[in-house]
């Protein structure tokens, strides 16, 4: 289900403890038309007014207090299933196998390319089907990342 104001532009809400990481997502976000809003944690979002008016979020796996992962199971438990990419600097195939078969429409690692966000959100937003494993991986994408460490 998208969400979006009155105007028609969907919400993608970034939640990331990396301030770099926020600024240069928030970024790209709203260069491709989106309205963005970014947070700093778990408990920041849901303290906010937007999570009624997200209609994507992208979501650290590892952050101090509440994790990205149980931010999404308590987002679910609530009833708001918000379309969901994580993105994370430990990948671990555990958690991205959890995160995925929980509902997750991606699962980034960091430095990701701007495609593959890019991919997730136009999966997320207008509902294009096509083949996770292929489609959103980082290593078949010869693109500059979006974030450098």
């Amino acid at each position: 289900m998208k969400k979006a104001d009155v105007h028609g532009i969907p919400l993608i809400c970034i939640v990331d403890d990396d301030g770099s990481v926020r600024e240069a997502t928030t970024a790209l976000i709203r260069s491709l038309g989106y309205r963005a809003a970014a947070f700093e944690s778990a408990e920041d979002f849901l303290s906010s007014d937007l999570p009624s008016d997200t209609s994507c979020l992208i979501l650290d796996v590892q952050m101090p207090g509440m994790s990205g992962i149980e931010l999404q199971r308590r987002l679910v438990a609530q009833g708001r299933a918000i379309p969901t990419v994580f993105v994370t600097a430990f990948p671990e195939e555990r958690v991205q196998e959890f995160a995925l078969n929980a509902g997750a429409i991606g699962f980034l690692s960091k430095p990701f390319y701007s495609e593959s966000l890019i991919k997730c959100l136009d999966k997320a937003l207008n509902g294009l089907n096509f083949n996770q494993s292929q489609d959103i991986s980082d290593d078949q994408l010869a693109m500059p990342a979006l974030m450098q460490t």
